[in-house]
């Protein structure tokens, strides 16, 4: 049994061990976490890079990797308190973009500005209870190789984008896409796919 297994048994001594890792009511990690466990227990390439403004809000009880001469660009956000995150190798996270676990995101990913991966839900249901105190529902989300995410693009919950796949600036996306295809809109759609037979990108009418 892993520490997280147990500790899932005793809600008690999870609560405790919560509370000495985060301050209460906050998603960032206390400072000794980050600078003293962390580096000890995630995988991160010494080739990849973190710019300084970014927040690692990365925790010890669930994974975190970041693949070699990737890059974490300025004001992003990691979050991985409610499912690991894993960005493989030379895939670019733009300046701004937020990824809540469970994510995936391969390897020659290009994420554009100001992107939104979250892999988190809030339960609402229940009108007598504050949604903030309401249960999550987490679902993955899975970046597959050789994507491209322009800027202002959110993808939902539970979505996969499959390899060399392209979503158009300022797209929501809240279902799959195929490997080589390209969509964009709100909700989005699929604009071109690229025909093996034809050897080219064919537009959808």
């Amino acid at each position: 049994m892993n520490l997280k297994m147990y500790l899932n048994k005793r809600p008690g001594l999870k609560q405790v061990v919560h509370r000495l890792l985060i301050p209460h009511n906050e998603a960032r990690p206390r400072w000794w976490v980050s600078w003293l466990v962390n580096p000890f227990v995630h995988q991160r390439h010494r080739s990849s890079i973190v710019r300084l403004t970014a927040r690692l809000d990365v925790l010890p009880f669930n994974a975190f990797s970041l693949g070699s001469h990737s890059i974490i660009e300025d004001y992003c956000v990691i979050n991985n308190g409610v499912g690991e995150v894993s960005i493989g190798p030379n895939s670019h996270i733009g300046i701004g973009t937020v990824v809540i676990g469970p994510t995936r995101i391969g390897a020659n990913v290009i994420i554009g500005q100001h992107v939104v991966l979250s892999g988190l839900n809030h339960v609402y249901e229940d009108i007598q209870v504050p949604i903030r105190n309401q249960p999550i529902r987490v679902s993955p989300i899975v970046i597959d190789d050789d994507c491209w995410l322009g800027a202002n693009v959110t993808i939902c919950a539970g979505v996969t984008i499959g390899k060399h796949a392209v979503v158009a600036g300022g797209s929501v996306v809240t279902e799959s896409v195929l490997p080589f295809t390209v969509v964009g809109g709100n909700p989005a759609r699929i604009l071109k796919r690229y025909d093996r037979t034809a050897e080219t990108w064919v537009s959808e009418s």
